[in-house]
């Protein structure tokens, strides 16, 4: 009868001849928690900032409506008041959105040098990771060729 066989044998010595470096893959999760970190906090910055604006936008508006809502003793202060605070929101909006826009070309400009950065160290990750697979690969080979003969 034939036996069956065993291929154990072969398929450990072949990956012992093309050895993981599960450091590489530790490198890779540690860079990528960091550059989370920093791509949130460009975010939460941003948010901060954000949240700070239209806060100080509320209150504005709500003491500009204070003014405005007060009794007057002419038919025509109505007028004027109403007037002061339509000019005076517009002027607020402007302002406020000019912060916004601001805000959000900072972000973009942290974003594009992370994400630079990131294809840079990603870039020299890659390269030191195929020299060193292309070094431990012929060295293999090179083994593998020298036991067979």
């Amino acid at each position: 009868m034939t036996k069956t066989p065993d291929f154990t044998k072969v398929v450990q010595d072949m990956m012992a001849a093309f050895p993981v470096d599960a450091s590489a893959f530790q490198n890779a999760f540690k860079t990528q928690a960091a550059m989370g970190e920093k791509f949130a906090k460009v975010a939460l910055e941003a948010a901060e900032k954000s949240t700070e604006i239209s806060s100080k936008w509320a209150k504005d508006t709500l003491a500009k409506i204070g003014d405005a809502s007060k009794a007057k003793a002419d038919a025509s202060e109505y007028t004027k008041a109403a007037t002061d605070f339509a000019s005076a929101a517009a002027e607020m909006a402007a302002e406020n959105l000019a912060a916004f826009a601001e805000i959000a070309k900072k972000v973009q400009m942290e974003t594009v040098e992370l994400m630079l950065a990131a294809g840079k160290d990603a870039s020299e990750e890659a390269q030191a990771a195929v020299k060193k697979a292309t070094t431990e690969a012929t060295a293999a080979v090179k083994k593998a060729a020298a036991a067979a003969k």
